[in-house]
Order: C-alpha cells, then sequence, then structure tokens
C-alpha cells in the first residue's frame, strides 16, 4: 500500500530522498486549460529554498523546478503534472558517524524498525527535503483555487517569544528572514536564535495560516469534514506536534457566550458573523469567513549537543549530528503550510463541484 500520496480529486505523489539525485511530485486531478509555466510556481519554491539567512541550514539548492509533463503551450491539459526538482548539495559524508547510531527525535529507529533499513543520509525519505515537493504542488492548487482567493502564513512564535498581536502586519512577513508579522520581535528572535545556534542546540515555532475569499460550503459532515483533512495535512509536515483550527485549545478556557460566533444581517441583506472563533469552519464545512489554522513545529533534533543513544546492535553512545540543521525548522515551514493549505482547499473545492456542481 502507498502512503505517499494525499487528497481524493487533487491527489499529490511526492517522491524521492535528500540525498538522492533529485526529488519531485505528480500532480493528478488538475482541471485543464489553467495557465501554468515553471515561473509560476518557482517564487513559492524560492521563499521554502535553504541556505537564504544565517538562520536556515547553509545548505545551496537552486530548487529549479522543471515541469515534465501536463502542460502544453503554457496550459495544464488535465493530465498527470510531473515535476523534477534536482538535488545539487548533497554533502553524504556528513552523516557518515551516524550510519550505525539512531538520532534521538528523529525518525532513525522507527524507519528501522518498520522496514528493517534506513537511509542515514539525512534522513532520506523523512527529510524536510520531501517538503519542497508540496510547495511546488501547492503552487498549482493556487492556479486550481483562483486569484481570488488568498493564502498567507507567518511565525507567531519562536521558542518562548510570542509576537505582539495589536502590531500584526502583513507586509513586514515579506521583509524579514523569519516571516515574522511584527517588526519589533524580529530583533528580538535574531539574537534569541544567534544565541541558540551558537550553544549548539535548537528550538521551535508555531507558524499561523490564514486564508481568505474561500467560498462557503467547501468540506462534508463527520468524514469529509474540512478541517479534519486540514490537521492531518498540517500534521504530516516534518516536526509538526500539534494542530489547532481558529481558537484551538484556548476555546477550552471560553464559555460557550464567549466563544460563538455571533449572527447577525449586514446591511445588504447578506449574514454577517460578529467573531471568528471558528476559525472559518462550522460542522466541517467552511463559512466563507477567513480559514485560520495554526500548528507547532518542534524543535530541530539534528544538532551539535551530544544526547545520549544507542547503536544497531545495541551499544550506547553519544550521538552528535554534523552538517548543515536548521536551527529553528519551523521558519522554513511557513511556505509548506501555505502550500498544504492550499492543496486541501483545492481538493476540497474540486469536491465540493463534484457533488453540488
Amino acid at each position: 500500500m502507498s502512503y505517499n500520496s494525499f487528497g481524493h480529486l487533487f491527489r499529490v505523489t511526492t517522491w524521492g530522498e535528500s540525498h538522492g539525485p533529485a526529488i519531485g511530485c505528480v500532480v493528478d486531478g488538475c482541471p485543464p486549460r489553467l495557465a501554468l509555466t515553471e515561473a509560476d510556481i518557482q517564487p513559492f519554491l524560492d521563499k521554502r529554498r535553504p541556505g537564504q539567512s544565517a538562520f536556515t541550514t547553509q545548505r545551496k539548492e537552486p530548487d529549479a523546478v522543471r515541469i515534465l509533463s501536463g502542460v502544453f503551450e503554457g496550459q495544464t491539459t488535465g493530465t498527470p503534472i510531473s515535476l523534477l526538482i534536482e538535488n545539487t548539495d548533497q554533502r553524504s559524508r556528513d552523516y557518515g558517524d551516524i550510519a550505525q547510531t539512531y538520532r534521538p527525535g528523529h525518525a532513525d529507529l522507527t524507519y528501522d524498525l518498520k522496514y528493517g533499513i534506513r537511509d542515514y543520509r539525512g534522513g532520506g525519505r523523512s527529510s524536510a527535503r520531501e517538503t519542497a515537493c508540496r510547495v511546488a504542488a501547492g503552487a498549482i492548487a493556487r492556479r486550481v483555487l483562483g486569484e481570488s482567493v488568498r493564502i498567507r502564513g507567518a511565525l507567531v512564535q519562536l521558542g518562548p517569544h510570542k509576537i505582539d498581536r495589536t502590531r500584526w502586519d502583513w507586509a513586514e512577513v515579506e521583509r524579514n528572514a523569519f516571516f515574522c508579522p511584527d517588526a519589533q520581535s524580529v530583533p528580538v528572535w535574531e539574537e534569541y536564535l544567534a544565541a541558540i545556534r551558537k550553544d549548539g542546540l535548537s528550538i521551535g515555532a508555531v507558524i499561523e495560516l490564514v486564508a481568505e475569499n474561500v467560498p462557503a460550503g467547501l468540506g462534508a459532515p463527520i468524514y469529509g469534514k474540512l478541517d479534519s483533512d486540514l490537521a492531518a495535512a498540517l500534521m504530516s509536515i516534518n516536526a509538526v506536534k500539534g494542530v489547532e483550527i481558529g481558537d484551538g485549545f484556548a476555546s477550552a478556557a471560553l464559555t460557550g457566550v464567549e466563544n460563538a460566533d455571533p449572527l447577525r444581517m449586514d446591511g445588504s441583506g447578506h449574514i454577517a458573523f460578529g467573531a471568528n472563533h471558528a476559525g472559518g469552519i462550522l460542522g466541517g464545512i467552511s463559512s466563507g469567513q477567513p480559514i485560520v489554522a495554526r500548528f507547532a513545529v518542534k524543535p530541530t533534533s539534528s544538532m551539535l549537543t551530544p544526547v545520549p543513544s544507542v547503536t544497531r546492535d545495541g551499544q550506547e553512545k553519544d550521538v552528535i549530528t554534523k552538517g548543515r540543521h536548521d536551527p529553528c525548522v519551523g521558519i522554513r515551514a511557513v511556505p509548506v503550510g501555505e502550500a498544504m493549505m492550499a492543496c486541501v482547499l483545492a481538493d476540497h473545492l474540486l469536491r465540493h463541484r463534484g457533488q453540488v456542481g
């Protein structure tokens, strides 16, 4: 059974390993006659690309995407779209010391227990390198959704440091290396993360996603809920350990009156909401309000601080993961989260059309 695909009508299959010759994906179910070229995909890959600041891995990958099929004369044909991204800056020698040692926090042990074999070169299939494929697929999903649907993400917490939401500025997200919407938090984060990296440690983060102008009616009751599919998609991202929709866990501390999103009629005869505690999804179906989701990313398990571990033959040994690693993998998870939200929304849009026209 394959576990490398997600989606129903808009279906994405990714392939490749961190230190293989290339990675890529196949997007099936994309409607025909949508304008699409590499230039529509590349800007999103550039946002995720490693080596762009001192706060991310220094692996230098251009992440140049090639469209191999499914597009003719600048338009999608309705057939599977195959995308290729070559790996050009692998350093497998960095991982020779841990070939027989399990890295705590990584999937080394569980992969070995399940398959009896693991690719120790950067984690192989379990590496976050795979997420470049998702970002490429997300760019196509955005074409399916159309220009009116806007999906944006931001880093709202780095370690213990949270942003001040009263200073939220989407324009600021594009101006700093953290995708941070609060300009005053940026120098604090820079100083903090520089110290974390100097000490050979790593730290986690929280990312917030917002999708605006999403049509009402996407999703279905019970087993086709939009929020359950969105949560599953975000949880599938490397190092993600928690997902919440709308107020999420904070809603547990509210009364029913406080948590309710009041309804009223606006001046033009349409139904309007007085709040958005539900994050734009009610009963698993989009309400037309902005869809809001957050996900928590754990600290990077690869770091230069020794951690107790064991070898494949049962010997105890401290392990240090050499190589080029993100001190906070949550930074580059922002465009990945945006892509996964786009793929889920595109899939549900096509499913909605198929059911109700």
